[in-house]
């Protein structure tokens, strides 16, 4: 018998081969999916966050991790369509423009997946009216901005002020983050919130919906 605890720990270690394993074997014990992904995925990569927030996992184990997560989530995502699996919320994010760093943005897609949330991801040197366009399209709570360049960090403030200028989606929740960033900067710009990692991106992302 398959249990939630071996998916969690299959995530944890990384182990992409056992995710899916175990994922399909709770399925077939006739286990909804919904619960699969809380009691395993969710839970796993809740670990990979807290370790990684102690500095006791590093990037790279972290993205092994996230992999694992994906495998398992490719045999789940068909499944948790048909049951209308409610998302803890739609958070659409991008590096602003002028900037071409995604690693950071990459792993704060991962740990949000992994916590529940839809993730429309817009890549990289995102001009500022896209941002405005796809937060309308999407109907996104949040928006997340990512800078890695102390060259392109103003250009987070011109999406801001382009996101508060628009009746339609002033009322979007913007969080900034980036190597160069500081919660001081983020409240001088009217961010609504700054994570300084990954992990800390999640919990803004809950606080702020």
């Amino acid at each position: 018998m398959a249990k939630y605890q071996d998916l969690a720990d299959a995530i944890i270690k990384g182990d992409n081969i056992a995710s899916k394993e175990i994922t399909q074997k709770l399925l077939e014990q006739g286990i909804n999916p919904v619960e699969v992904l809380n009691e395993g995925l969710i839970a796993g990569m809740d670990v990979v966050g807290k370790r990684f927030k102690a500095n006791e996992m590093y990037i790279p184990e972290v993205l092994i991790a996230a992999r694992a997560m994906h495998a398992a989530m490719d045999i789940l995502k068909p499944l948790l369509a048909k049951s209308d699996i409610p998302s803890r919320g739609t958070i659409l994010i991008g590096t602003v423009e002028g900037d071409l760093h995604d690693i950071g943005k990459n792993l704060v897609i991962m740990m949000l997946e992994g916590a529940g949330f839809t993730v429309i991801d817009l890549g990289i040197d995102v001009p500022t009216e896209k941002f405005v366009e796809e937060v309308k399209k999407n109907k996104a709570q949040v928006l997340g901005l990512s800078a890695l360049l102390t060259t392109t960090m103003p250009v987070m403030k011109d999406v801001i002020e382009a996101v508060r200028a628009d009746d339609e989606i002033k009322n979007t929740r913007i969080m900034v983050g980036g190597a160069p960033l500081t919660q001081d900067y983020a409240d001088s710009i009217g961010a609504d919130g700054y994570a300084p990692d990954a992990s800390s991106a999640v919990d803004l992302a809950k606080e702020l919906l």
